[in-house]
């Protein structure tokens, strides 16, 4: 899988629990932006990656 295929798959998870953080988080008094949360996409994104290549070096190491 491509990184391009890989990150839109993580972008989708992070969109469908968005509306869960933007309760909490209006819930906390912080209102939250497009322009705010970019930079946690981005974050979100790296540690997916992260996450994705440990699991697949797990999943490797299993198979061997």
């Amino acid at each position: 899988m491509q990184l391009n295929e890989k990150n839109m798959e993580f972008m989708q998870i992070a969109m469908k629990y968005l509306p869960e953080a933007k309760q909490q988080l209006d819930d906390a008094g912080i209102e939250l932006s497009m322009e705010m949360i970019q930079p946690f996409m981005n974050l979100f994104t790296k540690v997916m990656n992260e996450a994705y290549e440990m699991g697949k070096a797990d999943a490797l190491k299993e198979s061997e």
